[in-house]
């Protein structure tokens, strides 16, 4: 797929993710496995560990996956989904994901890992899955649809691939279905977008996809309390990144970080485990 290919939305997301200060934030201070939102058991718990139960429990709620059975994962990062999936289940997982110099790092630790045989990374956008139709059997996703434009060609591409039957399972940083217009507009600049989904969109574009609702965990609470998790670590390490990320970008991160607390306190931002049914 061309950079032509992408949509304005997913390419400014493109560009973030390749650059070298994101890149190397995300691995120092996330862990470069999962960026995504962790589920936490205490405030100071490391993010890696509170990342990996966000990992382990969507797992949990696929079930038994078998090794015949094929994952695709929208919005890959780092792959560390992907790795866990095939390494603890031996099934086949394909890592879509925008971000070149994320998709080189997936595939070193891969090789490193020795699950290269099983997990397949792949340049691309969720708006356009270059996979035929009824490919998998279960699309996995975690906080990454945000990033997109049209967040309902996402859903119907999600559709599309998976095998009647399959499993639509993902997380995606939400605003209420009654936030007012406005209030969020300070997390919408940082991240270059114009709106946020909300659990009623998600239902309504997943129902006139074919997709039918198995059940969502609302885990509101644990958004403002990773982005916090992340700030305090960010300010804890700040003097040993800036020896490596240039400082404007610390202080912009800074302040990102900030509007998601003030947002996930303010009541009108949600975030859980949406599952999904092909019918």
């Amino acid at each position: 797929m061309t950079q032509t290919s992408y949509s304005r939305a997913v390419s400014t997301a493109r560009d973030y993710y390749n650059s070298d200060d994101a890149d190397r934030f995300y691995l120092h201070v996330w862990g470069g496995e999962d960026i995504h939102i962790g589920l936490y058991e205490s405030d100071e718990e490391p993010i890696f560990d509170a990342s990996r139960r966000t990992v382990a429990h969507m797992a949990d709620l696929l079930g038994e996956l078998a090794p015949r059975q094929r994952v695709l994962d929208l919005g890959a990062g780092y792959g560390g989904a992907a790795r866990y999936l095939a390494g603890t289940f031996g099934c086949s997982v394909v890592a879509l994901n925008l971000s070149e110099v994320e998709n080189a790092r997936n595939r070193e630790n891969n090789r490193a890992q020795q699950l290269d045989h099983l997990i397949d990374v792949v340049d691309g956008s969720f708006e356009e899955v270059p996979f035929e139709d009824g490919y998998f059997d279960v699309v996995w996703s975690q906080d990454a649809f945000l990033h997109s434009g049209d967040r309902a060609q996402v859903i119907r591409e999600a559709a599309r691939v998976l095998k009647p039957g399959g499993i639509f399972i993902f997380t995606d940083p939400m605003q209420t279905d009654d936030c007012p217009e406005g209030v969020l507009q300070p997390i919408l600049d940082r991240i270059h977008l114009e709106t946020l989904g909300s659990p009623d969109f998600y239902r309504e574009q997943c129902a006139q996809a074919g997709l039918l609702e198995i059940g969502f965990e609302d885990h509101t609470p644990q958004l403002a309390r990773h982005y916090g998790r992340v700030l305090r670590e960010t300010k804890r390490l700040q003097p040993e990144l800036e020896e490596i990320i240039s400082r404007d970008y610390i202080e912009r991160m800074k302040r990102g970080l900030q509007h998601w607390v003030d947002g996930g306190r303010s009541g009108y931002l949600c975030w859980g485990i949406f599952r999904f049914r092909k019918a």
